[in-house]
């Protein structure tokens, strides 16, 4: 449970807490346009839905085998896969394929539409008859862990309920509710019934699967609470393998910059992740 008197604008603002936050933002958005040249047309975009935003980039490393996908953060209103691509160098190194999908962002949308609109690309990409781990950073951890705990029968009939039995969240956000205090949702729009309705912690948990809830070590407090949190409520359902870790020396923003290095322990983390599905 969160204390009553913990000031939840602090706790939820990334930025204001890493002040050199705008050149690893910047490093991203180099980085990524670097790696996407290095890769000489080699990646491909699929499309999910009729949006300009309804994309999924893929990073092909061998075509076969298990796909990665890495859902991007931004507090579900900023950013796109763009800032990304150079993250799928650690598991391209390993010839593990790795999809980023893109969504519409808040205020022009819902949190709740996102989540459905990630259902859809992850719908898309099971197309591909190939099986898939689940990943994502910050709002992309939530989206990543809607997607193992949706119920994919009752969406569409023709795909197994356990689509997504593998993910591995990074500084996810699980539990909305306390982001209804802050600015930020001015942006999100969230009531406490659209919180309670979007916060996987809250959902019914998958039958069986592995979850990572990992989170740099110079995070906020809530933001180490609420991957526990997520580690022991789905941890004490039978069936589920959980995991909470803290990255050391790491903050919001350096927590994904493993997932470029392919020697890293997230992305050997995430390679057997891979090898397990």
């Amino acid at each position: 449970m969160t204390a009553p008197d913990v000031d939840f604008e602090v706790e939820y603002n990334n930025r204001a807490r890493v002040p050199e936050h705008p050149a690893h933002m910047a490093a991203w958005v180099r980085d990524a346009a670097a790696w996407r040249g290095a890769q000489q047309g080699r990646w491909r975009v699929i499309r999910y839905g009729s949006g300009a935003r309804h994309t999924i980039d893929f990073f092909p490393a061998r075509d076969e085998g298990p796909i990665v996908v890495f859902i991007h953060g931004g507090y579900w209103q900023a950013l796109d896969p763009s800032s990304f691509s150079h993250l799928a160098a650690g598991l391209h190194a390993h010839g593990i394929d790795v999809a980023m999908p893109s969504y519409d962002l808040c205020p022009e949308v819902s949190v709740a539409d996102i989540i459905a609109q990630m259902q859809r690309a992850t719908r898309e990409l099971a197309r591909l008859g190939r099986p898939l781990v689940m990943s994502g950073h910050s709002a992309g951890g939530h989206l990543a862990a809607c997607m193992m705990a949706t119920d994919w029968r009752k969406l569409d009939p023709s795909l197994p309920q356990d689509l997504i039995t593998k993910t591995y969240a990074i500084s996810g956000l699980f539990d909305l509710r306390p982001l209804v205090q802050t600015s930020l949702n001015r942006a999100l729009r969230l009531d406490q019934a659209s919180a309670d309705a979007s916060s996987p912690v809250l959902w019914p948990a998958p039958s069986h699967g592995v979850l990572d809830a990992v989170v740099g070590e110079r995070e906020s407090a809530e933001y180490h609470r609420q991957s526990r949190q997520m580690a022991e409520r789905w941890g004490g359902c039978s069936g589920i393998a959980t995991r909470y870790e803290s990255i050391a020396g790491t903050d919001h923003f350096t927590v994904i910059a493993p997932l470029a290095d392919p020697h890293s322990a997230m992305t050997q983390r995430l390679k057997q992740l891979a090898a397990l599905s």
